[in-house]
């Protein structure tokens, strides 16, 4: 059994990944995203473009519950690599509606993508939370809804944690991590995001901020309130710019 992960009316844009074996609880709900395929390309003004969607929780190296929405990382990145390396393809457009999930697993994502080439356009719909924020800015251009959000907050662990000094500076590396590749993508300075972070009293159980669409604009995050047409627009005109 296979299962296909990139889907187009044109003509051999079919790629396919071994079907991961995973608990029988899960096997029809693998079989329904077989169907519903994260990265479909379609064409504009004279070019082809993948679209490739993240949604609900990114899952790294822990399988999730059957009744989580995921986007599973090791499928994500060959079809990165794929988007990359076809010379039919000049851009990538993610559309982002997560709640987050595995940090590293979202960092290296976000890693791929910020290294990529070719034209690179995001859209955060609904939520872009935790993780995804990274996901956003990592696109050479970010576009948010105008009803969208983005919830910045520290980094949280799930399951069982050491009170030893170790473990407090593991967390502040890896916040760290995230706010240089944050800050290194987007406008927002460093500092301004840690306070983003760390802020108190507007979330009821969690430090924080929740951004809608124009304030995360505002903050530096994300360079434009948009819509879909936006963002297939500026795709199409980065995609006529030549290449450095």
């Amino acid at each position: 059994m296979s299962k296909r992960f990139f889907n187009a009316e044109l003509e051999n844009f079919d790629f396919t990944v071994p079907e991961a074996a995973g608990e029988p609880a899960r096997e029809e709900s693998e079989r329904e995203a077989a169907e519903e395929p994260l990265a479909v390309g379609f064409a504009y003004g004279g070019h082809t473009f993948c679209c490739m969607t993240v949604i609900g929780q990114i899952e790294g190296h822990y399988i999730l519950s059957a009744q989580n929405k995921t986007t599973k990382y090791e499928h994500v990145i060959p079809r990165l690599v794929s988007i990359e390396q076809d010379p039919r393809i000049e851009g990538l457009l993610l559309i982002l509606n997560t709640v987050g999930g595995d940090i590293e697993a979202g960092l290296a994502l976000a890693e791929l993508i910020a290294g990529m080439r070719k034209p690179t356009v995001s859209l955060v719909l609904g939520g872009g939370h935790s993780i995804g924020v990274p996901l956003a800015v990592a696109a050479k251009r970010s576009f948010i809804a105008q009803t969208a959000t983005m919830t910045v907050h520290p980094v949280q662990m799930n399951g069982l944690v050491l009170g030893v000094p170790q473990t407090l500076a593991y967390f502040q590396n890896m916040q760290e991590r995230i706010v240089r590749f944050v800050s290194a993508n987007s406008k927002v300075p460093p500092e301004r995001f840690r306070e983003l972070m760390l802020h108190s009293g507007e979330l009821v159980t969690d430090l924080g901020t929740l951004l809608e669409g124009e304030a995360a604009v505002k903050e530096g995050i994300i360079d434009s309130v948009g819509t879909l047409g936006d963002a297939v627009e500026a795709l199409r005109v980065m995609a006529e710019q030549p290449r450095a």
